[in-house]
């Protein structure tokens, strides 16, 4: 099974559209299929954008809250305890790597490709979006 950060991005496109790629991401999550990793930084992100007038009218703000306390039942905490501040463009993307790294995760889900990939820790851990990461697992 896939261990995978899922980014923000993802989250918020995958519960603001009925279906499409990040949709899928955040269903196979749910089931099983992959394992999410958190920290506390990602899962404060995540908090967050619950409170933003980003959303469409796809999901309630009760269901998000459902999906996002779902996923945490189906994920894995894991504590970050060393930064390694991998230099990314927006040092707020930072911390995915960090939690990538602290949690053996085998790939970054995001729709911020371009800068993730230039991080440089990730050797082993890929970086891909929800699209290719769904074409990798067919």
């Amino acid at each position: 099974m896939n261990i995978v950060v899922i980014d923000t991005n993802v989250f918020v496109a995958g519960l603001r559209s009925g279906g499409g790629a990040s949709r899928e991401i955040i269903r196979l999550a749910l089931t099983g299929k992959i394992k999410p990793i958190f920290g506390n930084a990602l899962w404060l992100e995540y908090e967050d954008l619950l409170g933003r007038d980003i959303w469409t009218n796809s999901t309630s703000d009760s269901e998000r809250r459902q999906v996002l306390s779902a996923l945490i039942k189906v994920g894995q905490w894991v504590t970050v305890y060393y930064g390694w501040r991998p230099n990314l463009p927006d040092e707020a993307d930072n911390h995915l790597i960090e939690l990538a790294i602290a949690g053996g995760a085998d790939v970054i889900i995001t729709h911020n490709i371009r800068d993730i990939k230039r991080g440089e820790l990730l050797n082993s851990i890929k970086v891909q979006s929800p699209s290719d990461f769904l074409e990798i697992m067919k």
